[in-house]
């Protein structure tokens, strides 16, 4: 059994992260921390987790008891496990971050977007980008793991076929995305009112977002070259969910991008690539660890449009986080994430 530690429990991928590792046979919740909710019950604050995390409460951060787990997750804002990774693993601990702590790999870089000196930049030459697409075998000897956003994993998946084809203008990439509310935190906003989200969408941060450095590091790398990325977020007034609608220029009209996509996702377990002519629905995925792509060439043109959907808690957050811990730990994959979406 892998004894696991959580800290930061109490925000929306903390709980989505308690939910799925309750399916999970081989894992086990020794530790959940909270400084704001310490000793209260996490059936308390989490009527649904009843039954499954009877005994366990919230507790102060405390890197030696921490440390005496087989993998602690980060279910933290940013800045945070700068300052207890370190000690975590030299320890010998694992650790599986799913902030933004240490997915870009120039810690300079990562000042720049989050406003703050990189809190432990001798560490990134240890993480790896967990996306099991990409770096599996990375990720199997992993001491580290940056979880990647969700709108990077929906938008990367996506055009990850036509990148490493070398089909696409890489100087010519759009990324047209929208978000539900979840995406935003469980802190408390004015934006994320039901009264000011509801009934409306709205695009934000077209200026620049804190995900478009990490997209673009994951495309520039499938590429090879540098690549020209607009990224445009919006919000939606809806729970979960991403919808990532995806445009490049791909001159090609002989190559078959239906077999393209089918054949570079045929052994993930967790990528769906639909039949041609398909258009992927948010509520498809909704609480399921499943990224749904869909190819096409409108007009039969040199643009092509992917489309690709995850639940941002699930396959964009905490269930792709159980997921590389399944693969570091040498465990088939889907175990704790076979389950399908909620529908309706």
């Amino acid at each position: 059994m892998i004894k696991v530690g959580i800290v930061g429990g109490t925000g929306y991928t903390g709980v989505e992260l308690l939910r799925l590792l309750a399916q999970h046979p081989q894992a086990e919740v020794a530790v959940i921390t909270s400084r704001s909710e310490a000793g209260v019950a996490v059936a308390d604050m989490y009527p649904n987790l009843r039954g499954h995390y009877d005994g366990l409460a919230f507790s102060v951060p405390d890197s030696k008891t921490l440390s005496a787990c087989d993998v602690v997750f980060f279910a933290t804002p940013h800045g945070v496990a700068h300052a207890l990774a370190g000690e975590l693993l030299a320890a010998g601990t694992k650790v599986i971050d799913l902030s933004a702590d240490f997915r870009l790999q120039d810690a300079t870089e990562w000042g720049k977007w989050y406003g703050q000196p990189h809190g432990a930049p001798e560490l990134l030459k240890d993480a790896v980008y967990g996306l099991p697409e990409v770096n599996r075998e990375k990720i199997r000897q992993a001491r580290l793991i940056a979880v990647p956003g969700c709108y990077p994993t929906a938008t990367q998946l996506g055009f990850l076929p036509l990148l490493e084809a070398g089909l696409a203008d890489p100087s010519r990439l759009i990324a047209d995305c929208k978000s539900g509310v979840s995406g935003a935190g469980r802190g408390a906003a004015v934006g994320s009112l039901f009264c000011e989200a509801g009934e409306s969408m709205k695009a934000y941060a077209v200026k620049g977002h804190r995900h478009l450095p990490e997209i673009s590091q994951g495309l520039r790398l499938a590429a090879g070259k540098d690549v020209g990325l607009t990224f445009v977020p919006h919000l939606t007034p809806m729970i979960r969910g991403i919808h990532a609608t995806l445009y490049a220029t791909v001159a090609d009209k002989s190559v078959d991008l239906q077999a393209l996509f089918e054949k570079r996702y045929a052994d993930e377990p967790f990528v769906d690539v639909m039949p041609a002519g398909s258009h992927p629905e948010t509520r498809s995925v909704r609480g399921a660890n499943v990224c749904r792509i869909a190819v096409h060439r409108p007009q039969g043109g040199d643009l092509v449009v992917v489309l690709s959907v995850i639940d941002n808690l699930v396959k964009g957050a905490s269930g792709q986080a159980v997921q590389n811990l399944n693969i570091l730990f040498g465990l088939d994959e889907r175990m704790g994430l076979s389950h399908a979406g909620l529908l309706p």
